[in-house]
């Protein structure tokens, strides 16, 4: 179990969250990338593709980098720094890194009035419905079993870094099923990682409204999929809105609620 003392200044805040990312991305021991996933890499470890999530990690808790993981952190203490009310929500969590780290920056800055929302199927992506969704048709990302972790492996995983508590609450199922049950009326983060049209849309159309203004959203792979992408600018179409998007690395964006 990786576990430290509650951070009792900005410097021991600082040092424990900078290590929980270099622990979660695979960096601090140089995981190996899986080779045989949807995410073809056959070099060794390299720390300039893990800080962009270009490679999928043996190990690590997290797929999604060191830029995007930071991203994440720096935007949940700029909420809590400016106010910004609302729990936070990750859609898509794999093996639960990204999730782990929210969690850790609450508690880094005793916040106790803010919970981690863990939404996921827990057995890997939906096969596309093209007849519904045809953006999706050329996702296959359902035939992964490797994206297919438990809902008991994710809870495991927080427990090892002594972050399962009552600040985290995980939602189960399809998003289609889930999301209109989020368990919260007010989010501060949304960060969308479904890697398709349909598990980016269905997050959008039910939890948008939810999103505190100023709040931010979090498209983890807006320019690696362009069924991602669609969905994206679908949604702001609908709704007539034109968010500044903001990029973070190579795949990942972000932006503000007015």
């Amino acid at each position: 179990m990786y576990t430290k003392a509650l951070p009792e200044n900005f410097a021991e805040q600082r040092d424990y969250l900078d290590q929980l990312e270099l622990i979660l991305t695979g960096i601090a021991k140089k995981d190996p990338p899986y080779r045989d996933g949807p995410i073809k890499y056959d070099e060794g470890y390299r720390r300039e593709v893990r800080d962009l999530g270009l490679d999928w990690p043996t190990t690590a808790l997290t797929m999604v980098g060191g830029k995007r993981l930071h991203n994440f952190r720096r935007l949940i203490e700029r909420v809590i720094r400016n106010d910004i009310p609302g729990d936070i929500i990750e859609t898509g969590v794999w093996r639960g890194g990204a999730s782990i780290l929210a969690r850790a920056v609450l508690k880094a800055h005793n916040v106790t009035d803010r919970r981690i929302i863990v939404a996921d199927s827990f057995q890997g992506l939906p096969p596309p419905n093209v007849e519904i969704w045809p953006a999706d048709r050329e996702s296959d990302l359902h035939i992964y079993p490797e994206l297919a972790i438990s809902l008991e492996q994710v809870q495991a995983n927080f427990q090892s870094f002594g972050l399962l508590d009552e600040q985290v609450v995980f939602l189960k199922g399809w998003f289609r099923d889930t999301m209109p049950l989020v368990p919260s009326n007010c989010l501060s983060i949304i960060r969308l990682d479904g890697d398709m049209y349909e598990s980016t849309i269905d997050p959008l159309n039910h939890l948008y409204d939810r999103l505190s203004p100023g709040g931010w959203v979090i498209v983890d792979d807006y320019h690696m999929i362009p069924a991602c992408k669609q969905a994206v600018h679908d949604f702001f179409d609908a709704r007539g809105i034109h968010p500044s998007l903001r990029p973070i690395d190579l795949c990942g964006v972000f932006f503000r609620k007015s």
